[in-house]
């Protein structure tokens, strides 16, 4: 398994305003699932064949998050989301002109929406940043109403642990909270296969676009930012 390290010149926070985010990279074509689990542990995220930690001077709003899912309680207004007519088909990561239609539809509605920066994308783009390097581990979580696809979840599933790639949906069935949805059906699937966390990414408390992600307590926090080498710290939120 080779692995070149990339680091990251500064440029400005995508998240934040007035900050400077900076990052870690990890280029790996054949990454075992051993490893990445140990990367996973340690606040590291995966997009293509690029894996990478956020390396921050002077900032540490993004944190790394993860459920406990073995010791998830879905509450009540959870069970009734979970309860939606959607239907789920778990294939191999993907690409099709259905796909990216969908993905650029939810992010023209999420520039007007939350003011996410939007850039067109390309199915050539959509194939390296999400289907690209999958391995052994990487799957996706398509939600179907009726015959129509309305969500799609990209998302690594190794021995021990789930790591939620990216989520996006349709907006015109907003009324069975897909994004929820996508999360709670990933809680369930691994109760169901003994899968003990599930990492949802990075957490930015009370960001109008990741503090979402509160609504999905308890869950633990990584408390530093360690080194390969050494143990990762987690405590229960």
């Amino acid at each position: 398994m080779e692995i070149f390290e990339i680091l990251q010149s500064p440029k400005p926070c995508s998240y934040l305003e007035g900050i400077e985010s900076k990052f870690r990279y990890f280029y790996i074509k054949q990454c075992s699932k051993e490893f990445y689990d140990l990367l996973l542990q340690r606040g590291w995220r995966r997009f293509g064949y690029y894996f990478f930690v956020p390396i921050c001077q002077g900032c540490e709003e993004c944190i790394s998050i993860r459920q406990d899912c073995e010791n998830f309680v879905f509450s009540k207004s959870q069970q009734r989301i979970l309860k939606n007519p959607l239907k789920l088909k778990i294939t191999r990561p993907k690409v099709s002109l259905e796909h990216l239609e969908l993905y650029e539809k939810y992010h023209r509605i999420m520039q007007g929406k939350k003011g996410w920066q939007y850039q067109k994308s390309t199915l050539e783009i959509y194939y390296e940043t999400f289907v690209q390097g999958y391995q052994d581990f990487g799957y996706e979580f398509d939600y179907y109403y009726e015959e129509k696809l309305v969500g799609v979840a990209l998302v690594d599933i190794l021995d021990n642990a789930i790591s939620a790639v990216y989520c996006y949906y349709d907006h015109d069935f907003k009324k069975f909270s897909i994004g929820s949805y996508s999360i709670l059906k990933q809680i369930a699937f691994a109760k169901e296969y003994n899968i003990k966390y599930l990492y949802p990414g990075y957490w930015i408390k009370d960001h109008h676009s990741m503090g979402y992600k509160e609504k999905f307590k308890p869950f633990e926090v990584l408390q530093n930012r360690p080194n390969l080498n050494e143990d990762s710290i987690w405590i229960k939120e």
